[in-house]
């Protein structure tokens, strides 16, 4: 299987997702489910072992019921 380089954007978008999710007591099959996406998938997202479209961010933040640029917001590089 083709690695997908590290990325810091994503490892942020993996964990603002798990934080989100957790927030709203989803497990990440729910969260596939309301986002019309497939788990393995979603699971992959926050691994940080998969890239996402922009579109599907989006998906993923309606389900949330937040801003889809939360998602990608570093909050520890904004408190350094």
């Amino acid at each position: 299987m083709k690695r997908t380089p590290r990325s810091e954007l994503r490892d942020v978008l993996a964990r603002n997702l798990r934080l989100f999710r957790a927030e709203v007591g989803w497990s990440q099959e729910r969260l596939a489910h309301e986002a019309g996406l497939n788990r393995t998938y979603l699971s992959a997202v926050e691994r940080s072992e998969q890239n996402i479209s922009v579109d599907n961010i989006a998906r993923l933040a309606a389900a949330m019921r937040v801003d889809a640029w939360t998602l990608l917001r570093d909050k520890d590089a904004e408190a350094g």
